[in-house]
């Protein structure tokens, strides 16, 4: 049997890639005045590091940017590429605080490409693509990923889509890092749970699922060693109690904003949220990844 080359590999994961660029627009672009109404001043929209429950959540989400650039070693690094940017927190972090020279930023929201760009930082690249269709103009010297994780296969693949996808992202980074260089990454994974089609969170998040543990460590065996792994649900359990309650205050703003279905969708889908963290069905990861 012929063995297939890595380009082979690659095109034929090319196929088998997770959420559309209009699923993820479904769901970021909803519009960043309505973002402004629950999160916190930085924008920044994924699980903070809390090191107490009655720390601020500017606080923790600050925090959590400054675990992600020490563990992928990017501080006063020429380059380093953040993958799923958001609206630009960690990207500002990096060249405004940690002596970066370049931080390139990948989206896929026009919305939040937008937002990155009225900031005018110098130093700062942001680009409307996935990681998959990314061609550095040099090679990283260190990888940033938070929140992206999740929108890299889609409900209906099979386990050998799921693997072959993900261990596409971890040869792609590998392609792109320096010999030696880091990747952090943070995703949420199924603890007890699965994938439900009528779940709060598969409705603002749709063409998506989350990994599992064993996949994330198959997918980057022989690729990447991995150096650190904490696994810290209450973080992210806090932090969605946060957002609704924020939400909660903002509730007739974020209606004349948007309209009731939309302000409904997103109190059930962080409502669920609570829920799930609170009964063991999600873990939150956080890991520090070496190239080898």
């Amino acid at each position: 049997m012929k063995c297939k080359t890595n380009v082979e590999k690659h095109q034929e994961a090319e196929t088998s890639l997770g959420a559309s660029p209009e699923a993820i627009r479904h769901h970021y672009d909803v519009g960043n005045g309505f973002f402004r109404l629950w999160l916190d001043s930085s924008m920044t929209y994924s699980a903070g590091m809390w090191a107490a429950e009655t720390e601020s959540l500017e606080s923790a989400q600050s925090q959590k940017r400054l675990f992600h650039i020490q563990a992928s070693r990017a501080e006063g690094q020429k380059r380093v590429l953040d993958i799923g940017c958001g609206w630009g927190s960690i990207l500002a972090d990096l060249v405004n605080v940690h002596g970066v020279e370049t931080a390139v930023g990948l989206t896929l929201s026009p919305a939040q490409r937008e937002w990155i760009e009225k900031l005018n930082m110098p130093g700062v690249e942001s680009r409307l693509e996935g990681w998959q269709n990314h061609v550095p103009l040099a090679p990283y010297d260190a990888i940033i990923s938070v929140g992206a994780f999740e929108h890299f296969v889609r409900p209906n693949y099979d386990s050998n889509q799921r693997k072959r996808t993900y261990r596409h992202f971890f040869e792609k980074c590998h392609e792109m890092l320096k010999p030696g260089g880091w990747i952090s990454l943070q995703t949420q994974a199924y603890l007890l749970g699965e994938y439900s089609p009528r779940s709060p969170l598969s409705a603002v998040f749709p063409e998506s699922d989350m990994p599992r543990l064993s996949e994330i460590f198959d997918a980057c065996d022989r690729l990447f060693e991995v150096e650190s792994m904490h696994n810290r649900p209450a973080d992210y359990l806090s932090t969605l109690k946060c957002w609704l309650q924020r939400f909660s205050e903002n509730e007739s703003a974020i209606v004349a904003l948007t309209n009731v279905d939309v302000s409904n969708q997103y109190y059930r889908f962080l409502s669920g949220g609570v829920k799930g963290y609170s009964n063991s069905i999600f873990m939150l990861l956080r890991m520090s990844l070496r190239r080898v």
